[in-house]
């Protein structure tokens, strides 16, 4: 496998900047298929549902690929200019690796099924709609035999990761490959972080620190929806604005940190306390909060402290950090890639206390492409290959501390996982006349977290 990513390929993180939401679908059906190797002809066809931002980028890392040829032969979402947006964009870029005419662009609630079935047994599915959907979505392809790659999160509360664990493991009965969007985990760099920390170069983990404050990012504020316009959709286009789409800004965002912090550490969590509120919001009409500081506490007893801000005009910060008995590990710096992984003998971050880094050999290789490497040459190799178990403890991980934050209460790994609070029931059947999983007030405003007053449930 080559690891080097293809020259200009225009990462996920690009594609977020300069494009929209993603889309979403519904509705559950198929049959199942035992084949799970690529085609006869080597070449793996690949088919898109939630042409936005990130389903955008990751079918163009999809399409740089080293490992051998693939090709996009299908797209869905649920809105049209999305998918004509993403459509010319890609086509932009890997215009001779695409075959998406206009009878295999589906728009609609069903639009999903529409493009897995234009794929063949062993074939990949792209999954970059909102979370609340990925049960749904991820059903449907085990049941078409496909391997899939999905964004994270992959949930958003404890009833659909209980039936997300289920799902793995019937897509580890059918040998799919599945890939989650961690990328962070495939950075070559942490991963050679992760084993020096592993063999005690910053001794013992005593404390880790998570940062991603910044200013308003993605659809996490919204006003009003305009008369006219469809109340689903409104919400699965401004899908951060809303927890039973996203898990809000802390779970689609502040994920990466968290995961990659718990890798470092090894662990998951065993419960969470934390504070956060809301500021001077104008006329915003989402659920966030405008800041969140979490304390995670592992089974050792030892502690995570995750802080995020959401905010304009104050201090950014955007990185991960490992304190040990021997030393400092820096997981990420200014972002997610490159990561300029480091470590210090002490814990003062002054380059005279370095005592390994990057190496300075080249550019730091970029996550975006290599989970895709990864994943094609397991599905290519028949190798084992399954995220999904590790990427619904991570946001299970990520919802306890989002719950702590907004019930004001002390919240377990496993009061988060057998809570029975599902977002949004019956994502399954949902139609354009179906009631939106939030209505509004008479006021067009959606309810918000109350800690102390709402107690059990996030609103």
């Amino acid at each position: 496998m080559n690891d080097s990513p293809a020259a200009n390929v225009t990462t996920r993180r690009d594609f977020l900047r300069t494009t929209g939401t993603f889309a979403a679908a519904s509705a559950l059906a198929g049959v199942a298929i035992p084949r799970v190797h690529a085609a006869e002809s080597n070449t793996i066809q690949i088919a898109l549902v939630g042409a936005g931002g990130r389903g955008t980028g990751a079918a163009s890392n999809a399409l740089s690929v080293k490992t051998g040829p693939v090709k996009l032969v299908a797209m869905a979402d649920v809105f049209d200019n999305r998918l004509k947006s993403s459509f010319e964009g890609l086509k932009g870029q890997h215009a001779d690796k695409m075959d998406v005419p206009e009878d295999r662009k589906f728009i609609g609630f069903d639009s999903y099924k529409k493009a897995m079935d234009v794929l063949k047994p062993g074939d990949l599915v792209i999954l970059a709609t909102p979370p609340a959907f990925r049960w749904v979505q991820f059903k449907y392809a085990i049941e078409r035999g496909l391997n899939v790659f999905m964004e994270k999160p992959v949930t958003v509360d404890g009833p659909t990761s209980r039936r997300m664990f289920e799902l793995a493991k019937q897509a580890d009965a059918k040998n799919l490959k599945v890939g989650v969007g961690l990328m962070c985990r495939h950075c070559r760099v942490r991963q050679d972080l992760f084993k020096r920390v592993q063999d005690g170069q910053i001794g013992e983990i005593i404390a880790l620190r998570a940062y991603r404050m910044h200013g308003p990012v993605g659809s996490a504020f919204s006003e009003a929806k305009k008369p006219e316009e469809n109340e689903t959709l409104f919400q699965i286009r401004r899908f951060h604005s809303f927890l039973w789409a996203s898990g809000g800004c802390f779970s689609d965002f502040y994920i990466h940190n968290i995961d990659e912090s718990c890798w470092i550490k090894n662990a998951w969590p065993v419960e969470a306390q934390a504070s956060g509120g809301r500021h001077y919001r104008g006329n915003a009409i989402d659920q966030n909060f405008d800041n969140y500081s979490v304390e995670y506490t592992f089974g050792d007893g030892t502690k995570m402290f995750m802080y995020g801000r959401t905010m304009p005009g104050v201090h950014d910060q955007f990185a991960s950090y490992a304190h040990g008995s021997k030393g400092l590990g820096v997981i990420s710096s200014e972002g997610h890639w490159p990561s300029k992984a480091r470590i210090y003998k002490g814990h003062k971050m002054t380059n005279s206390e370095i005592v390994w880094r990057t190496p300075k050999e080249g550019p730091e290789l970029d996550p975006y492409q290599l989970e895709w490497e990864d994943l094609t040459a397991a599905i290519r190799n028949n190798t084992p290959y399954n995220e999904v178990e590790r990427g619904v403890k991570a946001s299970l991980v990520t919802s306890m501390g989002r719950m702590a934050a907004h019930t004001g209460q002390i919240v377990t790994y496993d009061d988060i996982l057998n809570s029975d609070h599902e977002f949004a029931p019956g994502l399954d059947t949902i139609t354009l006349d179906s009631p939106a999983p939030l209505l509004a007030n008479a006021d067009g405003k959606y309810p918000v977290p109350m800690p102390g007053i709402t107690k059990r449930r996030e609103y």
